[in-house]
């Protein structure tokens, strides 16, 4: 059966090239493409052709000349096609409709009630990609596929969500039941991992040839791009950041294993710190304690920095063992960024073993509560732009 929307106008590895290049660097002219890509004038005229042909490309006349007629510039044309794109879980489904640049033009989220089954779960990723399937003015026809965000340990060459501990589901066949349903392209991914994705695309980082993205709220995940590629590791488990032990003798995780950094500096960890040190009316939530910590609460304002020191010891460990050019951070518990990120900085600056260690640029998402569903959307853009 042939899948509707699945992309199937690439043809050579030089037209992805050229693709992402205009992606990256428009505007930008058949001229400055030959040479930044070392492909032949007449290659990239006949590429960009195509490209025209198939309504992937279009031209403007913005470009400068030392004389005579100006270059024609070319553009990425965002509306040729869209992306359905869903961050699943653990406390909400949420999905957008994109353009082809990730501007997002239709939205929908639904809360997770537990106890949930599988059957539930997928029930409400249907719901959730139907609402968004039916935006408005859109040819669905021009929908190239749907990408799944999936809280949890996933199978990505099956689709399969293996183990999602805080919806207390193990596996989910995502990709078959949702092909099934819509027949068309679905990628699945962790969510740690595609946010890495969404902010090597989105982020405007440029062309990082390393990243790691970390995502630290209800869960702590990390996700490693190198070379513009995902990592995944040798059994798909790369980024669980979270269960990196940090104390042999501290708390038990969720996952069974006792003093994971996930049991220091996730937003419930936060609480039951805060529980355990101020008692009786002490906040309840991650996010109670950070607006304590603003309006002064001095044990609120401690409490956040020693969680910024923690966070450091673990990136200062990313750092020395994968050495990336930047690390991203992102998630709920980011919020507290006035409070955590001079910690996290100080830690790193006292502990890097080089100097050039402590060069890895350490920032928090522009992209805010939306770099996860960026990256469920990039999971398709990958397929079309991406030349290998």
């Amino acid at each position: 059966m042939q899948q509707r929307g699945t992309f199937q106008l690439m043809k050579s590895v030089n037209k992805s090239i050229i693709l992402n290049k205009i992606r990256i660097a428009e505007p930008i002219s058949r001229a400055q493409i030959a040479k930044e890509t070392s492909l032949t004038p007449p290659t990239v005229s006949s590429i960009v052709k195509e490209l025209l042909e198939e309504g992937l490309v279009r031209e403007s006349q913005l470009g400068e000349s030392s004389g005579g007629r100006k270059p024609t510039m070319l553009h990425i044309n965002s509306g040729a096609f869209y992306v359905i794109g869903v961050d699943a879980g653990p406390e909400t489904v949420e999905g957008v409709l994109t353009d082809l640049t990730g501007e997002i033009l239709q939205r929908a989220k639904q809360k997770l009630e537990k106890p949930l089954n599988n059957e539930k779960f997928i029930d409400i990723l249907k719901d959730n990609i139907r609402h968004n399937l039916a935006a408005p003015g859109i040819d669905q026809t021009k929908i190239i596929g749907i990408g799944i965000a999936m809280h949890g340990v996933v199978d990505v060459e099956t689709g399969m969500s293996l183990v999602a501990p805080n919806l207390n589901l193990k596996n989910v066949p995502i990709k078959q039941e949702l092909e099934k349903e819509f027949n068309i392209a679905i990628k699945v991914e962790n969510d740690a991992r595609a946010m890495a994705l969404g902010e090597s695309w989105f982020g405007g980082h440029g062309e990082a040839d390393s990243m790691v993205a970390v995502n630290i709220g209800r869960g702590v995940g990390a996700g490693v791009v190198m070379n513009g590629k995902l990592y995944h590791g040798a059994q798909g488990i790369a980024g669980e950041f979270g269960h990196m032990t940090i104390d042999l003798n501290g708390s038990i995780c969720e996952c069974g294993n006792p003093g994971c950094l996930q049991t220091f500096v996730s937003g419930a960890s936060i609480a039951e710190r805060a529980r355990s040190r101020m008692g009786e009316g002490a906040p309840s939530t991650g996010q109670e304690v950070y607006e304590l910590a603003q309006e002064g609460h001095a044990a609120s304002i401690k409490l956040l920095q020693e969680t910024g020191r923690i966070i450091g010891i673990g990136l200062i460990n990313l750092v020395h063992l994968i050495n990336p050019r930047k690390i991203v951070l992102g998630g709920g518990v980011m919020k507290s960024e006035a409070f955590l990120m001079p910690a996290i900085l100080e830690t790193i600056r006292q502990r890097a073993l080089t100097p050039k260690a402590r060069q890895t640029s350490i920032s928090v998402t522009r992209l805010g509560e939306d770099a996860t569903l960026l990256g469920a959307v990039a999971l398709l853009l990958v397929e079309m732009f991406d030349p290998i």
